[in-house]
């Protein structure tokens, strides 16, 4: 395999993920609220729905692009909802915490 396909293969993956995680969270905040789902913790109600949503979108991907569902497709899509849940509820924080333990506070600056 050409190394610039696989970088295209990858680029798509990742962009995947990236639309799936964020479907996945504007979902959870729009279903939160319901009273049945108030008491339900909101990693659990967004592991749900990607549950829900990743092998959904395989199976309308491959419909689309008239591509055979085989039995592998769908393991790999409830793989792949562990991903978009782990970058639903907690990549934000994870980024947000790398930044504040980089981020330049100005100590040992001359104050004016």
């Amino acid at each position: 395999m050409d190394m610039e396909i696989l970088m295209q293969y990858v680029t798509y993956l990742m962009m995947a993920i990236g639309v799936l995680a964020f479907v996945t969270g504007v979902i959870v905040q729009a279903v939160k609220e319901m009273p049945r789902l108030k008491k339900v913790p909101t990693s659990v109600v967004a592991l749900a729905v990607s549950f829900v949503l990743c092998p959904a979108a395989v199976v309308i991907t491959c419909q689309y692009l008239g591509i055979v569902i085989v039995w592998y497709y769908v393991f790999a899509s409830f793989i792949a909802a562990f991903i978009v849940y782990l970058v639903t509820t907690g990549g934000w924080e994870r980024v947000a915490e790398i930044w504040d333990r980089t981020k330049y506070s100005g100590k040992g600056r001359k104050q004016k």
